[in-house]
């Protein structure tokens, strides 16, 4: 049997004490273990076999947006410090010459996975499957499985046990299409619309997507080129604290857990669209819904421009898809190291 068939829909979930509808907590569990992956375990070999098959034209395009293309200050996200140094006059060491370099940043600078560890519930402390993330858990050096219930926390890392993520990708070229369809010449990212469900239909329709179970469902609204080069006007926006993404409800929950979706990403912030201010604070409700109650890993920040004018170019909206984050204990985060191949 399939995922769609193995597991249940959103509606039909057990209950979860002290949790609401749509957990998953327990789902994913065997032989005693509690599990850690998640959504991911939506992907089966015979879907990574079918997603092999999506290699068509033998065209990779790389999804990273480069570590340092923020050029401005990013609140409290430390932005890259590449420090190269000679060999052998730095080291000392005889008989050596060339070059070596250390890379200092902050996880969440560019693009970016967030581990089930990244968000908590308020009240409890507890993420995914009812762990319970602190710092000097997440400060491990080590990955040893040993006590699984007390030591493993579902931190990034964890994926290179599954070896990475290899998946059925599509995109939702939601810029291209508000733009060159719509008719939206003056679209911006950061006028916070929200991109609902039935937007999604309609784009997928429209560019013939067909959502698989497995699927990584990839957004695109365009964020990353105004970032990486605002004009005063961006920088305008900017200060409204308004961003384009997937609609946050409730209703977009549901339909993501019923697609069956191994993963989300997109190239904006938060991939959902969000709203700040002072008085009301940050509201991440799909945040919420997928990290903490499905084990479903967000991606932000994603370079998708040069995958948007493959798939223009080649007429196909799914692709093989790859990622392998960085593999050090405890990543609440990281580049995701991402590659689409058409």
């Amino acid at each position: 049997m399939g995922a769609k068939t193995l597991y249940p829909d959103f509606d039909d979930l057990p209950k979860v004490e002290g949790q609401p509808q749509g957990c998953a907590w327990g789902l994913f569990d065997k032989n005693g273990a509690k599990d850690i992956y998640g959504t991911l375990n939506f992907i089966s070999p015979e879907t990574v076999k079918a997603a092999a098959a999506e290699v068509e034209h033998g065209v990779p395009v790389s999804l990273n947006w480069a570590l340092n293309a923020i050029k401005f200050p990013l609140g409290h996200r430390q932005a890259p410090v590449h420090t190269p140094f000679a060999l052998p006059s730095d080291m000392g060491i005889k008989g050596l010459h060339g070059f070596d370099d250390s890379l200092n940043f902050n996880t969440q600078y560019s693009s970016q996975w967030d581990s089930l560890c990244h968000v908590t519930h308020s009240h409890s402390g507890e993420t995914y499957n009812g762990f319970v993330p602190t710092v000097e858990k997440l400060s491990s050096t080590s990955t040893s499985t040993k006590d699984e219930n007390e030591a493993l926390l579902p931190t990034i890392d964890r994926w290179h046990a599954r070896g990475g993520l290899v998946a059925r990708g599509v995109l939702i070229d939601w810029k291209r299409y508000a733009e060159e369809v719509k008719g939206e010449k003056s679209w911006h990212p950061m006028n916070g619309y929200k991109i609902t469900v039935g937007d999604l239909e309609e784009v997928a329709k429209h560019f013939g997507v067909e959502f698989k179970a497995g699927d990584v469902l990839l957004v695109r609204t365009g964020m990353t080129s105004v970032m990486e080069n605002p004009t005063p006007e961006d920088f305008a926006k900017m200060a409204e604290a308004k961003m384009t993404g997937v609609e946050g409800s409730e209703r977009t929950a549901r339909w993501v857990w019923n697609k069956r979706f191994a993963a989300v990403a997109g190239d904006s912030a938060a991939f959902e669209a969000f709203e700040y201010s002072k008085d009301t604070g940050l509201e991440l409700v799909l945040h919420k819904y997928f990290l903490t109650m499905f084990g479903m890993s967000i991606g932000e920040l994603w370079d998708l421009d040069g995958l948007s004018e493959a798939c223009k170019k080649t007429g196909k909206y799914s692709f093989l898809l790859t990622s392998a984050p960085l593999n050090h204990p405890g990543l609440v985060a990281s580049p995701p190291n991402a590659t689409a191949v058409l």
